[in-house]
């Protein structure tokens, strides 16, 4: 059989399966994620000759690439569906999971692959950058629903609100670990330096070009279409090209792109915040990013069956046990501990559902091309194994979890 055959009707069938899943997920309470894992696992067993290599250790720059662009997409979806106003006092909770809680499970995770593997300095600040940031992609089934959804509900937003910012606030400890490793090992870098660019200048430009062209692109679409009708569109695919242009800027003026996409998302979506054509924006990209997730998650099933865990131990499972069942909840809790909007039943909540998946693979495909680091294989096998764990716990819990929590907190705004 012809090999590009195979793959667009793989391809096909996996998206048109996708129209489906949202709804069989909330019957069943199983995750599609698990399905696409399963499914990908069973295509490649099947025909293993027929599609394309799914290893992601073989090609660096193709894994790189397809997950920064399934995140990418994912973040502006996010953005779009965050109802709340950008107000500090009303942000708390997703900013202390950020920056307390973010940065206090990196340094743990970093220690216990110091402790665990006798892994390098370098090598184990990135597993800690690596892991610790949730996703936004495999998180659906614990975010906020679609826009102007009129329901207040504390869990859902500080999950949703965290999974839109933290991929851009592990970037600059990935860099950091990358420059500990081009030093050969020593944690004797200018961390002044890597403070003022790569966390504060790079931080800077990301979020000033979100903000102006988010606001720019609001302004034609809301304010100058209703003057020039040669301006009006309600087509989705707007927010889609936003997502590429404002990432594509903001990385050409060294800035962080991820932050500049949900930024940028944000402030689209602050900008006549009632009006329907944010559902088309958001629909378009929620189906855009189902269909990615779709390609991804079986080529992650595939990476499962092409040896990329043939090195796993029961140090490593014990590690990821300890990353998704302690290390997470535990600091995720504790930065949340003093914040009085949220019920202490909600904060144990989104301290567990800290869900791991394609941005943590995309960091570390962006590491190993940037820099040889030592224990790559075993970094990959540990990635690999707690993304298909957190797969497997949260996508079997987080459906149920949420329709009681939304029973029992939830307000509808009236």
């Amino acid at each position: 059989m012809d090999q590009y055959i195979v793959i667009i009707s793989v391809i096909g069938i996996a998206a048109l399966g996708m129209a489906w899943m949202p709804a069989f997920t909330k019957r069943t309470g199983v995750s599609y994620a698990i399905l696409y894992t399963l499914g990908g696992m069973l295509i490649y067993l099947l025909f293993p000759h027929l599609l394309p290599a799914a290893n992601p250790k073989t090609n660096l720059t193709y894994t790189g690439h397809l997950t920064e662009l399934v995140v990418i997409i994912s973040l502006m979806g996010t953005a779009i569906k965050i109802d709340r106003p950008l107000k500090w006092k009303s942000w708390q909770s997703p900013l202390r999971l950020v920056t307390i809680g973010m940065v206090g499970c990196i340094a743990v995770a970093s220690l216990l692959g110091y402790a665990f593997f006798n892994l390098g300095v370098a090598s184990a600040l990135l597993l800690g950058a690596v892991l610790a940031p949730t996703d936004p992609v495999l998180a659906s089934d614990v975010q906020v629903g679609p826009p102007n959804e009129n329901i207040k509900f504390e869990t859902k937003f500080a999950l949703t609100a965290e999974a839109g910012m933290n991929d851009s606030l592990a970037f600059p400890f990935v860099l950091l670990a990358i420059a500990i490793c081009h030093m050969g090992g020593s944690a004797d870098v200018n961390l002044w330096e890597w403070l003022g660019y790569n966390v504060i200048l790079r931080m800077v430009v990301g979020l000033a070009v979100g903000f102006l062209i988010g606001k720019l692109l609001g302004y034609i679409l809301f304010t100058m279409s209703d003057k020039f009708n040669v301006l009006e569109t309600r087509d989705g695919f707007v927010a889609l090209s936003l997502t590429l242009m404002v990432y594509g800027i903001a990385e050409l003026l060294h800035g962080y792109g991820f932050v500049a996409v949900f930024v940028a998302g944000l402030t689209l979506r602050n900008y006549e915040v009632g009006h329907n054509y944010h559902d088309k924006l958001h629909a378009f990209t929620d189906q855009s990013e189902r269909i990615m997730l779709a390609i991804v998650l079986i080529l992650f099933g595939g990476s499962l069956l092409s040896g990329v865990l043939s090195g796993l131990t029961w140090p490593m499972v014990m590690f990821s046990l300890m990353f998704l069942l302690l290390v997470r909840p535990i600091t995720s809790y504790l930065s949340l501990a003093s914040c009085n909007q949220v019920h202490s039943t909600e904060k144990w909540v989104i301290s567990f559902f800290g869900i791991r998946g394609m941005g943590s693979v995309f960091y570390l495909a962006y590491a190993f091309k940037e820099a040889k680091f030592p224990h790559a294989d075993e970094l990959w096998t540990i990635v690999m194994f707690t993304i298909l764990l957190s797969i497997l716990l949260h996508g079997l819990t987080a459906t149920r979890v949420m329709k009681y929590m939304e029973a029992r907190f939830a307000k509808e705004i009236k």
